[in-house]
Parts: structure tokens; sequence; C-alpha cells
């Protein structure tokens, strides 16, 4: 975990989007020795974004499914898949 006081961004901004970049690690700045802010480049912050979405998404389907949702085979998935594919194709001549 990387901590810097808060005063480091405006001192050391490309020292710290540096180490962001790098580490694919946030920092942690504080502001009178308490915890205050959270720094990370852009390109973690989108993959930590996506993975979050993915995880609620399987949240999602796991308790649709406890609660008794059906679910499909990987047999039905194909057979469907090959359903919309071929309506595809036949849609576009």
């Amino acid at each position: 975990m990387i901590i810097r006081p808060s005063a480091a961004i405006r001192q050391n901004y490309n020292e710290i989007a540096e180490t962001c970049r790098e580490t694919a690690e946030p920092v942690f700045l504080t502001k009178n020795g308490e915890g205050d802010l959270v720094v990370m480049d852009i390109e973690t912050y989108t993959r930590r974004e996506k993975m979050l979405q993915l995880r609620e998404e399987l949240l999602a389907v796991e308790e649709a499914r406890l609660h008794g949702k059906k679910g499909y085979s990987i047999e039905e998935v194909v057979k469907m898949m090959d359903q919309a594919i071929q309506e595809t194709v036949k849609g576009g001549k």
C-alpha cells in the first residue's frame, strides 16, 4: 500500500502519477495523518470498475438461480447461438 501526505499531490504530481501507472495500484493520500483520498491511473480505475460490474452481474445471476429462475444447459445455449447466427446470416442476404 502506497501512502503519501495530501501535499504530495501538489508538489509531486508527476511522481505520483508515474507511481500509479507503474504499479497499477492506488496511492492513498492523507490529510492531518488521516486517510483522505485515493488516487489511481485511469486504466487501473477502468479495469477495477469493469471487474466490479462483472461481479455484480454474476451475483445477480446467482441470486436469480437461487430463487428458482430457469438456467440453460451448454447444449441449449449452443443451439440458441446457432439459431441466432442463422437468422443473422439469412437476414443479411
